[in-house]
Formats: C-alpha cells, structure tokens, sequence
C-alpha cells in the first residue's frame, strides 16, 4: 500500500509509550497498532488530530504516500 505510517517514528521522538499514546487519544490500544503497522484501512480525522496533538506533529510527519514503485 501506497500509505506509510510512521506514527511509531513521530512515538520514538517524543518518547511516548504505545499505551500512553493510545490512553491518551482515546483508542484501544489494539487499534492503535492497527494504525502503526500499516493495517488499517481508514483513519478518522478526529483519530489523527488527536495523534498530532499529542505527538506535537502535523498530519504529514505520521502519514506520507510513497508509490507502489519506489522503494
């Protein structure tokens, strides 16, 4: 898929737990790995405000389109 999501890179820099992270934005922490391993199929706009409002990020530091073609 075409969707990388680096959730687990923004995560590592602010040095915030997957528990943590997922408390603090309010999901499971089984969707939360859902989302950071690439298996989700649609992520609200709510979910990633919440994402990016923790992390301190914007939308585009967790989530970049890289084509089926490059490596």
């Amino acid at each position: 898929m075409p969707i990388i999501v680096n959730v687990d890179v923004m995560m590592a820099k602010r040095k915030i737990s997957s528990g943590e992270l997922a408390e603090r934005i309010g999901v499971s922490a089984t969707n939360l790995s859902i989302l950071k391993t690439g298996k989700a199929r649609a992520v609200r706009f709510s979910t990633l405000e919440a994402i990016c409002k923790v992390l301190d990020c914007q939308p585009g530091d967790v989530l970049e389109y890289r084509p089926d073609d490059q490596p």
